[in-house]
Order: structure tokens, then C-alpha cells, then sequence
């Protein structure tokens, strides 16, 4: 009994444990008990973590965002059977190479938007429709959503947008033309502006 606790509780070696990590997430794909699946990459913006279902990706989120507190609602929202498993989010992970390579102007991802709902939803279905390198002010994205009066409550779809770079929320700015609030922070709204105003 001794040899076996003893066997048990010894320590192992991280590469042990990465290989060990990678067989059970594979066994688990395979499986199909992966509800979310997700990596985290680093960009010009800081690490961002990528969350996708079967759907699709249904979660970017910023390092400020506190990934830990994103993985827990996730689990909570959606499936407690999340797993780190980048091998499911190697196309996302490119076409974000991509795009912050200036190799991109839109993402061809499936998007999962069950996070939103309703007026929320129906924004961010239209925020890909503003162009790379273009903005629209909250009054605009208002209009084209067909709700004028509603300028508010897109500034709060735009905030609560649970996929900013790949739904483009950075691309709307307030009526004067200053930049407004962003989930990733002023700072990681600006770095996406500028990169796509010098393409």
C-alpha cells in the first residue's frame, strides 16, 4: 500500500504532465465531453484567451478580463466540461495571426453567440458589417440596426460584446469621434484602430 501512495504522490515532470494534459484532452474530444474548449494566445494586445463549442468561438477575452473569472462563467453559462484543448482552436488562433499581421480584414470563424441575447445579439450580428479601417458612431450602429433611439443600449451591446477583435465593437466610437469605452481597455482599442488605419 505504501509503494503505491508513495508512487502516487511523486512529483512529475512537466513534460510528463503536458503529454499526459494532451492525451486527455484528445480522449475527450474524441469522446465528445468537451463542451468548450479553449487556449490562450498572445497579440499585440496582451494574451487573449479563445473559448469555442461545438457552435463555434464563443468567447475572446482580454488578459484585464481576469481569464480564470471568464473560464468559471463560462463553465457556469454554458457546459462545466471546459477544457484547455488548442488543437479545436488552431483556425481561430490563425486567422488572429492573421488579422493582427495585417494579413486579414475579416475572420471566416463560426461564431456562438448564445452569450448575448435579444438587442444585444441582434448589434453584434451587425457590428462585422462596419469595415476594416472604418468606424461608425453608437448613433450609426443605432440606425443600422434599425433602432435610431436606441444609442445607449448599443454602447451597452457594444461593452458586453463577448468577442471583441473578431466582432469588430472597437470599430464604434462616440458621436465626436472620441474613442468612448472598450472591454480590452482605451489602450487595446487604440492599437486595433491604428492597425487597421495603416493598412
Amino acid at each position: 500500500m505504501n509503494d503505491i501512495l508513495g508512487v502516487l504522490s511523486a512529483p512529475v515532470d512537466p513534460e510528463t504532465m503536458a503529454r499526459l494534459h494532451a492525451r486527455l484532452a484528445r480522449e475527450a474530444e474524441s469522446e465528445g465531453l468537451v463542451d468548450v474548449a479553449y487556449t490562450v494566445v498572445d497579440s499585440p494586445v496582451g494574451r487573449l484567451l479563445l473559448a469555442a463549442t461545438p457552435k463555434g468561438l464563443v468567447r475572446v477575452a482580454y488578459q484585464n478580463e481576469d481569464h480564470d473569472r471568464v473560464l468559471e462563467m463560462l463553465a457556469s453559462k454554458i457546459s462545466p466540461r471546459v477544457l484547455h484543448a488548442p488543437r479545436r482552436l488552431e483556425t481561430a488562433v490563425r486567422e488572429i495571426d492573421e488579422y493582427f499581421g495585417r494579413l486579414r480584414r475579416t475572420f471566416d470563424l463560426p461564431l456562438d453567440l448564445s452569450l448575448s441575447h435579444g438587442f444585444r445579439q441582434l448589434v453584434q450580428k451587425h457590428l462585422p458589417e462596419i469595415g476594416y479601417g472604418q468606424t461608425l458612431s453608437y448613433r450609426q450602429v443605432a440606425e443600422l440596426v434599425g433602432s435610431p433611439r436606441a444609442v445607449r443600449a448599443v454602447g451597452t451591446a457594444c461593452a458586453t460584446n463577448p468577442l471583441p477583435v473578431v466582432v469588430p465593437c472597437h470599430r464604434v466610437l462616440r458621436t465626436d469621434g472620441s474613442l468612448g469605452g472598450y472591454i480590452g481597455g482605451l489602450d487595446a482599442k487604440t492599437t486595433l484602430l491604428n492597425l487597421e488605419a495603416a493598412a
